[in-house]
């Protein structure tokens, strides 16, 4: 029974992390729960086709009565359960938000892994399931950011969420997403976080148009498009959090796995090694 909250800046790609690592785990024989923890701006069960859940999180948090289980569904083709949120405005309205770990409680004892999808920037929403998680995944996205302003990012962004997952004892690591930046400044940012900001980097997701293209039909990209670019470094960063998490040792390096990867998308040329977990 492990827990990992998502964290990171809008639009970094927290939420499609969520999906595409929760079908992960759930392909892997794993059973695995992504939760909405985006209270005011849910958008975790569009990922999975499910636009109008009757019972979501919303009606958990406003009926204690009503059983966990009930708002949970199973998406057939990933093997993923989804406990969704609601997008109707009079249903994030006066929430107790202190419930939500209850919540989180009582169901993540069904499963090996859940996967907590948190809201923009210091996760107030979700908070207080960083007292039940083992694990703090951050989301960056430096496709937005000039790679000149990177390091002050990290520092205004990361560092901060990696304060708060270390207050609570939690282990952190770094995905980097939307990638499309040469080789040399990845290198760069890698030896950052993990040297100077001593944070390990668990993944590197290329810039894939197949990304919105597979929320667009309502499924995680390694669902929709398993040979997309996206979808093999998502699922090298998937055996590298399956290693860290669970123990599980494979046949080949997964760290030299991922070092192949990241050769190959940066143009076949090499890049350092990632910091061991």
């Amino acid at each position: 029974m492990v827990s990992v909250v998502i964290t990171g800046r809008g639009g970094a790609g927290k939420t499609t992390m969520t999906s595409n690592l929760g079908a992960y785990f759930s392909k892997k024989g794993y059973r695995s729960l992504v939760v909405d923890g985006d209270l005011y701006l849910p958008k975790l069960a569009f990922h999975f086709g499910i636009y109008a859940p009757q019972y979501n999180i919303h009606t958990l948090l406003k009926n204690p009565e009503m059983r966990v289980i009930d708002a949970v569904y199973h998406d057939p083709r990933t093997g993923t359960d989804i406990l969704p949120g609601s997008s109707k405005l009079y249903d994030v309205i006066d929430l107790d938000q202190k419930r939500l770990r209850d919540i989180v409680r009582e169901i993540q004892s069904r499963y090996n892994i859940t996967i907590i999808d948190s809201p923009v920037g210091i996760p107030f929403d979700t908070i207080s399931t960083f007292r039940l998680a083992q694990y703090q995944l951050i989301i960056v996205e430096i496709e937005r950011c000039p790679i000149y302003s990177v390091h002050r990012m990290i520092e205004n962004e990361v560092i901060k969420l990696k304060s708060l997952g270390d207050a609570y004892g939690l282990k952190v690591g770094v995905v980097l997403n939307k990638v499309r930046e040469s080789s040399s400044n990845v290198d760069d940012i890698i030896d950052f976080l993990e040297y100077s900001v001593d944070v390990p980097v668990v993944g590197v997701i290329p810039f894939d148009h197949r990304v919105p293209e597979a929320t667009n039909y309502g499924r995680p990209v390694i669902d929709h498009a398993p040979h997309a670019k996206a979808s093999k470094a998502i699922g090298e960063s998937g055996e590298i959090l399956d290693e860290w998490v669970f123990g599980e040792k494979r046949k080949k390096g997964l760290f030299s796995r991922l070092y192949d990867a990241l050769a190959s998308l940066l143009r076949g040329t090499n890049v350092s090694s990632l910091k061991k977990l």
